[in-house]
């Protein structure tokens, strides 16, 4: 297929700009003075800026706070000092001790404080940047104390002197270029849009099968190593280090640059490590009131380009981005047949939760048989969204118990139901707003225990098809946010799709949609019938709901008052009373 292809290349295409980089840099790094003040600014951009793109991992594609990088930037600029001066190691294994340190430390703060958010989380971090900065000046056995460490040395790497300014420079860009490949490509990996997803929305990144805790986790752990390595080079690139310059300002100065040149991408980082750190030089002819420029100017740009100085240019390429062109394979449960079985898929026995003395749920049975399309009525409150949330993991049951495929999932988390094959759609829109529409997909289909989760091209293809299905081809290079309320539907049931399940729970997939999107939708239920796949659909709307489902069962206040075929539960009187108003005429 096409997309094979495409997906192949781009696989390599990356290979040829990385060394055309690298060759780049070099030669700017040998017309560089060699020494003196203009090669310190230069290294201090350098290294500032591998320390930087960690907060591209960690903030701008996690969504996680962190100001703590000048800790982690301190860490192993510490591992490269006390490992070649006091320990007598060479200058790799030094640095490698260096950003482990840093890299344990990262792993070990997240795991601590990652199930906090917002300003509780960023109250942690701020934190542990004290207490690092403590031990700094104050372990004077191992640290030196605030006098420093000073004639760190230059590295010597299989037998080549990188004691030269020319030298050193040239190796901390080259690490520079990789450091900003190897994120700009972890961005458009399985694993960076797992983080993206988290970022965007931590349900609906859960219930498409990501382990939400442990994508923090990774992501935290990825931006302390990234400040690890970064600390190493300018320890010794400056040869002296000392605990003031990598305090609690400095972690916010490193913040700054991020959000400055756009935190969502790697290249951002760079442009604002740079605008950053040269700015004051370039501001210094206007002498005494140079600062407040500087800072006024910092100030107008983030005001004005929320998305940095880089996320102005980005949106200019997105707009020119043209239509995915080729054709895919139809999603394959299109190509499968499968009618109702006798088989039960999906079974809730005694399910009950209950919010303080609210009883939201009150001993409920369900039983969902496979390839059929089961819909769960009710009036307002009656129950239904605490139902499929607890199906779904999102709340714990007060008692009873749930079983998916002979499975008693009661007690598994989110995205081990997901991973069992159980996708869902929300009432209110959980789309992941900051990233594309075939990113949104892709992250469906990429759900672990998918059959084709570990492929990137076939992922790619998977998720075409699902915006085939849905009619939304042609949007796939759009922000999700950019599309109609009702099309922002259709991204979450090819998400779903796409992630192959054996069961999809619609939750009032209707909701919020004008006549003519609910027809358009009725339609496309109508066709995933007879396919094999089973479906739990809730809705208020019972046109749709008469024209899809093969047995409808009916809660009110939290209670099953009836259960079975359209035609017996829709003409029980007890639903009449509780959720028509008024009989059914059979003209209707």
């Amino acid at each position: 297929m096409a997309h094979v292809d495409l997906a192949s290349a781009r696989i390599w295409r990356g290979a040829p700009q990385a060394v055309a980089a690298c060759v780049a840099v070099v030669a700017l790094a040998f017309v560089a003075p060699a020494e003196g003040y203009y090669l310190n600014i230069l290294m201090q951009a350098v290294t500032y800026a591998i320390a930087v793109s960690g907060l591209v991992v960690v903030l701008g594609y996690c969504g996680q706070i962190s100001i703590a990088q000048a800790a982690f930037f301190g860490i192993g600029a510490y591992g490269v000092a006390i490992g070649t001066g006091d320990f007598g190691l060479g200058f790799v294994p030094s640095l490698l001790m260096g950003v482990a340190a840093a890299g344990l430390l990262g792993l070990i703060l997240g795991l601590g404080s990652l199930r906090l958010g917002g300003h509780y989380l960023a109250m942690v971090t701020i934190s542990f940047q004290q207490i690092m900065t403590l031990f700094a000046t104050n372990w004077i056995s191992f640290t030196h104390g605030p006098d420093g460490i000073r004639d760190i040395p230059r590295p010597t790497i299989l037998g080549v002197s990188f004691a030269n300014g020319h030298a050193f420079l040239a190796l901390c860009l080259v690490c520079l270029v990789f450091s900003t490949l190897a994120i700009w490509r972890l961005k458009t990996g399985r694993l960076g849009r797992a983080m993206q997803a988290v970022r965007d929305n931590e349900l609906a990144a859960g219930t498409c099968g990501i382990n939400v805790f442990g994508t923090k986790v990774m992501a935290f752990g990825m931006s302390a190593v990234m400040g690890g390595v970064g600390g190493g080079l300018f320890a010794s690139g400056f040869q002296y280090i000392s605990p003031d310059q990598f305090t609690f300002g400095e972690s916010i100065v490193l913040l700054t640059m991020a959000l400055l040149g756009g935190v969502q991408s790697p290249f951002g980082s760079l442009v604002g490590t740079v605008v950053l750190v040269l700015l004051p030089e370039w501001l210094r002819f206007l002498k005494q009131i140079y600062l407040a420029v500087y800072g006024a100017a910092v100030i107008l740009i983030m005001v004005f380009l929320p998305d940095g100085l880089w996320g102005l240019m980005l949106d200019r390429v997105i707009r020119r981005s043209k239509p995915i062109v080729g054709d895919v394979s139809p999603l394959p449960l299109l190509s499968e047949q499968g009618a109702e079985t006798d088989e039960i898929v999906l079974k809730v026995e005694g399910l009950a939760k209950h919010f303080g003395g609210v009883k939201a749920l009150d001993g409920v049975d369900l039983a969902v048989r496979r390839g059929s399309v089961h819909a769960l009525i009710g009036p307002n409150g009656s129950g239904k969204s605490t139902f499929i949330n607890v199906v779904t993991g999102l709340y714990r049951p007060t008692s009873g118990t749930v079983t998916f495929a002979g499975t008693d999932i009661t007690h598994a988390a989110p995205h081990l139901r997901n991973r069992a094959g159980l996708a869902r759609t929300y009432q209110n829109i959980r789309v992941f707003r900051g990233m594309t529409v075939l990113e949104n997909v892709m992250v469906g289909a990429e759900r672990p225990g998918n059959d084709i989760a570990e492929n990137p091209a076939q992922v790619v293809d998977r998720a075409l098809a699902a915006l085939d299905f849905v009619g939304l081809r042609a949007d796939a290079h759009r922000q999700v946010g950019a599309l109609s309320y009702g099309h922002q539907r259709y991204v979450e049931i090819a998400r779903g799709l796409a992630a192959s399940p054996q069961t999809l729970l619609l939750d009032e997939p209707a909701a919020g949609l004008n006549l003519t999107e609910k027809h358009e939708l009725g339609a496309l239920l109508r066709r995933l019938k007879g396919h094999g796949l089973t479906i739990l659909i809730i809705d208020h709307d019972m046109n749709l709901v008469e024209q899809v489902a093969d047995h409808i069962t009916v809660l009110n206040f939290g209670r099953r008052i009836a259960d079975g075929t359209p035609s017996v539960v829709l003409a029980n009187p007890d639903v009449i009373a509780a959720y028509l108003g008024e009989p059914r005429r059979e003209a209707a």
